[in-house]
């Protein structure tokens, strides 16, 4: 039995972050839908059931086979999970008036359970259910309740099973990482081997011994994901690493060559190729957002494909694909072949014949970056804001030409320098600007003026999958503006998108 944790996940919108937690105190878990368990149990030492949109009591809800699932193997149930083991153990799980969404604190907690150890009265939990466990299953224990909802969690010593209808992981609760902790650590004895450093050593080991003196491929971005494969890599195979750098011409202002020589020192085997032409005027007349970034997409196969013909003998292709695009292609929710597809270089090693590495998809975004700081990459690679893969082709709102390509890379200039400059930047999860396709009138001296409209666009997240909206000081927001409207020549209007994620989306299109 190894040192990690297997997530069952039944399709919560938390189960990324039950994992994330458990790194946190590093120790090494994986996420598979409850539809598809691996086979082989005994490489997991501990069990965590997810919570779910769904109810226990729906027809068709998710399901386990509970006894080979558990079979000895420690469990902490949340939320749904809870209320399955519940009602599989012949307890009752009803919808009742208990209802219970948002904050609440613990009334009881028992002293002599251990996962509670360090926790007091009145602390902080993250409820997120329609379902109550109204009689506990056989053999349960209560260990937690609040005010409102009594069996709040309960513990089956038997099978060392400690189920919670709050949600530890998310960070609303209070001392949820410690109610990880204890479990975990303080009674499983997990050790705490995963860190960046352990990574770094098995990842190189394991590339050498795959790759051996084979050819790779990379299709560097400039982001934080394929930067950091190829540091790996370079590490594992030196010269025998590729990386072919396309500017599609929707990069930001000047990105290209500064992405370009950013790589100088790294002793990276990058060329760069600008196909600035090619992607644009393939754009011409196209304004559903769904058909630009498929016409980029092919675009850029074509562009780098006809490149990688040029490296002979070539076997593998690399790419920076991280665990939330592995958790999308297996979820609950069934398989995004469209993210999938469109964030790597979809087709491609079908197309080629060419096998995939991905030495990052077991990683969170935040894991890159501590991998990458490991690795003494710069900071200005490692901090770079996430930047969508059709770039400010999906910024430009309607038609594109070279026109909004320059309205729009001239306003997100000044945008994000101006962030650098009062040191907003690394606050932020992602910032960029949307050229909308209307005009509205202005003044400008003496003139009436009929110009295009920008939007600025700034979330803070710790994974992407929910956003907030920045809120910037009011005399940021006015010099950025002023600054727009006085120094880009078409633009004479600016506005600033305050909706969050969900309902919104953080990318317009």
């Amino acid at each position: 039995m190894q040192n990690k944790v297997l997530i069952v996940d039944f399709g919560s919108q938390y189960t990324q972050l039950i994992a994330r937690r458990i790194r946190e105190l590093f120790i090494y878990c994986e996420i598979s839908p409850f539809n598809n368990i691996p086979s082989d149990l005994d490489q997991f030492k501990a069990i965590v059931l997810s919570g779910s949109p769904f109810s226990v009591n729906q027809v068709d809800s998710p399901d386990i086979d509970l006894e080979r699932l558990i079979d000895g193997r420690p469990v902490i149930a949340i939320c749904y999970g809870a209320q399955l083991i519940a009602k599989k153990l012949n307890g009752i799980v009803e919808n009742s008036n208990s209802r219970e969404y948002g904050r609440a604190k613990l009334s009881f907690i028992d002293s002599n359970c251990s996962l509670f150890k360090d926790i007091n009265l009145n602390n902080q939990v993250w409820m997120s259910h329609g379902d109550t466990i109204t009689k506990l299953p056989e053999n349960a224990k209560l260990v937690a309740s609040t005010d409102s909802v009594n069996n709040a969690a309960y513990s089956i010593e038997s099978i060392n099973l400690y189920a919670l209808q709050f949600h530890p992981e998310v960070f609303h609760t209070e001392n949820g990482l410690k109610i990880f902790e204890n479990f975990f650590i303080n009674e499983l004895n997990f050790i705490q081997e995963w860190n960046p450093e352990s990574f770094i050593d098995r990842t190189v080991d394991f590339l050498k011994s795959k790759l051996k003196d084979d050819k790779v491929i990379l299709g560097l971005s400039g982001g934080v994901d394929s930067s950091v494969a190829a540091v790996l890599l370079q590490k594992a195979i030196g010269g025998n690493l590729h990386c072919i750098f396309v500017n599609n011409g929707l990069l930001r202002k000047n990105e290209y060559d500064e992405v370009l020589e950013q790589y100088v020192g790294m002793r990276l085997n990058v060329k760069g190729i600008d196909s600035s032409d090619l992607f644009i005027n393939a754009l011409k007349g196209i304004t559903d957002p769904e058909k630009k970034r498929k016409i980029i997409g092919n675009m850029f196969i074509e562009v780098f494909e006809k490149e990688s013909k040029k490296i002979e003998n070539a076997k593998w292709l690399a790419q920076g694909t991280i665990y939330p695009d592995v958790i999308e292609s297996i979820s609950v929710k069934g398989p995004s072949a469209t993210i999938k597809s469109h964030h790597n270089v979809g087709g491609l090693p079908e197309k080629m014949n060419l096998k995939v590495v991905e030495p990052l998809k077991m990683l969170f975004k935040d894991e890159v970056r501590k991998i990458g700081k490991s690795l003494e990459m710069s900071r200005n690679i490692l901090n770079r804001h996430p930047f969508p893969g059709p770039g400010l082709g999906i910024r430009i709102l309607g038609e594109v030409d070279m026109e909004s390509v320059r309205l729009i890379q001239e306003a997100d200039k000044i945008y994000i320098d101006g962030l650098k400059k009062w040191k907003l930047y690394d606050k932020i999860w992602q910032a960029g600007s949307i050229l909308l396709p209307v005009k509205s009138v202005g003044v400008m001296g003496d003139e009436r003026t009929y110009e295009r409209c920008v939007a600025l666009r700034a979330v803070v997240s710790t994974d992407g999958m929910t956003a907030d909206w920045y809120e910037f000081p009011n005399d940021f927001l006015k010099e950025v503006s002023n600054n727009i409207i006085n120094k880009v020549s078409g633009i004479n209007r600016v506005v600033y998108d305050i909706s969050s994620k969900p309902p919104a989306t953080i990318e317009w299109e």
